[in-house]
């Protein structure tokens, strides 16, 4: 199966979400939440992370979370990184309770694309402190795709993980994987990184992005948002409508998208220092807010 079939698929079986002007999201992917140890790379910029959720979920945003969320190559089970992490999930239990999670898989935790492992593993965890299981994402539902269709103007924005334009990570994950578990993740620790990923294959990263590119002008340039490659993408209106999100594990930093009243916008979140020494999270605008309208091919 080509690229552009995986990526047809995807957007033909894709959840759907009415939204319009008064409607807010937030998209993160490529968290690659861990178990807090050395190779855990989400574990330096959870502050961040944590911090830019609150803010999220006290504005009233749904949370768009475009796959590779959970660091499942390194980490053999969901409870390690639960424990290690639990503070993000309670909150992002806050967005699921309140229907304002929606979540698709990367090739990360491509296992969650099975309703079976997902019930079994997320729906609930045990709490010590009283000794039994309690809920935690009861009914949650992942997916390989979303699309956001406009009430008023139909217009849709397709959002996916990305890899669906990476032969290798998308057919081939479970040797990816394996090879994750038992080389690339000890070689981690003398900084050496993995080559099949294409946030670390610069060439890689660049044939994942034109075939992606090549989908898009195909489909009277669909606005697509995806993540994988860890590169923030933002087109100007007439370019095509190839967007990235970037990741949660840059360095010192994470980027995101956001959309509200209509319009689109590159964010990042990092760490500052004010004039007195003290450190704080901040959020920045890297690029928009562009209204999703000039966006329109027809």
């Amino acid at each position: 199966m080509s690229s552009k079939s995986r990526l047809d698929r995807a957007y033909k079986n894709a959840k759907r979400i009415s939204f319009d002007d008064n409607s807010k999201f937030i998209l993160f992917s490529d968290c690659h939440r861990g178990d807090n140890s050395f190779a855990d790379d989400f574990a330096n910029n959870r502050n961040i992370y944590f911090h830019a959720l609150q803010h999220y979920y006290s504005e009233g945003f749904s949370y768009c979370e475009l796959g590779d969320g959970d660091e499942l190559w390194e980490n053999l089970s969901f409870n390690s990184i639960l424990n290690a992490h639990k503070n993000v999930y309670m909150l992002m239990k806050l967005f699921h309770e309140q229907d304002r999670l929606h979540m698709i898989w990367g090739n990360h935790d491509m296992v969650y694309r099975d309703p079976i492992y997902v019930e079994k593993h997320l729906s609930t965890y045990f709490d010590p402190k009283i000794g039994e299981d309690v809920e935690l994402f009861c009914d949650l539902k992942y997916h390989e795709g979303i699309v956001l269709e406009h009430s008023e103007t139909s217009q849709e924005l397709f959002l996916c993980h990305g890899h669906q334009a990476d032969w290798w990570n998308y057919l081939f994950w479970k040797w990816s994987r394996f090879m994750v578990r038992v080389l690339w993740k000890p070689l981690n620790v003398m900084g050496i990184a993995d080559p099949t990923s294409p946030a670390k294959n610069y060439k890689e990263l660049i044939k994942v992005e034109r075939r992606t590119k090549k989908w898009i002008t195909d489909n009277s340039n669909l606005i697509t948002i995806v993540g994988h490659t860890h590169r923030p993408r933002f087109p100007e209106p007439g370019d095509i409508a190839f967007f990235n999100d970037g990741s949660c594990v840059h360095p010192r930093s994470i980027t995101g998208i956001e959309i509200e009243s209509g319009k689109i916008s590159l964010i990042k979140w990092q760490i500052v220092t004010t004039e007195d020494g003290t450190l704080k999270i901040d959020r920045f605008l890297l690029e928009g807010p562009t209204s999703l309208t000039d966006y329109k091919t027809d």
